[in-house]
């Protein structure tokens, strides 16, 4: 059976952002976002998305916000519910690529339309938005260039024993690799200054977090934790995949992202946006991810 050919993701992103200037911009010039643009990752997620962007707070920090969502590829009603709770930028993209690809272009919009800060939220109401005032403060005041929440130092509702064990292992790991300590490689609500999504390779379809973490501190920014509380799904189900086959895909992209920047140091490569060809060996990823379900 031959094979149907996937847009390269890079185009993808190119025509979601063109798409998302034309939609909200004034002519070709870019919609301008507040200082703090809220990203959320969204993916059949019709059941909970209004009440989670609702709940999202005009100011944190004594910064505006503006939050994005980026659907990614959706099947249900998720791009109509999120434009329907007004003032919010919906960026509805046709291919379901991942939650990974589906923030890296969320970070790329709120680089594009001046955003100063990004803070990255779930859209399946598993992150208390009252916390976000804690992530954000040490970005802003110069503490930090990145910080996450941490359910270790926090709390976490799950009664999941392999997921709970998993983020102490992959805490132990990323500490290890990297030199620096870390309870939580993959909470979904942190902040960071938009630059810095600039500035870190960023490839992977899915499970990006420890991607994102591992680069930045490869490239020496600052970063810190601070306690959040995560809480269970309030509607809907994970599209993560069974606990092994989620471990097995999250180990390799920590051990490959490690990797890939050890080399990236020896060769005195400078942090950015993937080349060229590196989105051939992302094209075999999201093929190996077309298995597993969505964001």
């Amino acid at each position: 059976m031959t094979a149907v050919a996937q847009p390269s993701s890079g185009l993808v992103d190119d025509d979601a952002v063109e798409a998302f200037i034309a939609e909200y911009g004034s002519g070709a010039k870019p919609p301008e976002l507040a200082p703090v643009a809220i990203v959320i990752a969204a993916y059949n997620e019709a059941d909970g998305i209004a009440d989670v962007l609702k709940s999202m707070p005009g100011i944190v920090c004594g910064q505006e916000t503006s939050t994005i969502v980026v659907v990614d590829g959706a099947k249900d009603d998720t791009a109509r519910l999120a434009r329907d709770c007004g003032g919010v930028y919906v960026c509805d993209v046709a291919v379901n690529r991942g939650q990974g690809a589906a923030l890296r272009l969320g970070y790329r919009l709120a680089r594009t339309c001046g955003a100063e800060y990004i803070i990255t939220t779930d859209a399946d109401g598993q992150y208390n938005p009252a916390h976000m005032e804690t992530i954000l403060e040490p970005v802003v005041n110069g503490e930090a260039d990145f910080c996450s929440g941490s359910r270790v130092l926090g709390h976490q509702e799950t009664t999941d024993r392999f997921r709970r064990l998993g983020v102490h292992v992959f805490a132990t790991i990323i500490s290890g690799l990297t030199g620096q300590r870390i309870t939580d490689t993959s909470f979904g609500m942190r902040a960071m200054r938009a630059e810095v999504t600039g500035n870190v390779e960023l490839r992977q379809p899915q499970y990006q977090s420890s991607e994102l973490l591992i680069g930045i501190i490869a490239r020496g920014y600052r970063v810190v934790e601070r306690p959040a509380v995560m809480q269970i799904r309030s509607a809907g189900k994970s599209k993560k995949g069974n606990n092994l086959v989620y471990g097995s895909r999250y180990a390799r992209v920590v051990f490959g992202t490690w990797l890939r920047e050890r080399k990236s140091a020896r060769r005195g490569v400078p942090g950015g946006r993937p080349a060229a060809e590196d989105h051939i060996v992302e094209q075999q990823e999201l093929a190996d991810e077309q298995h597993s379900v969505g964001s």
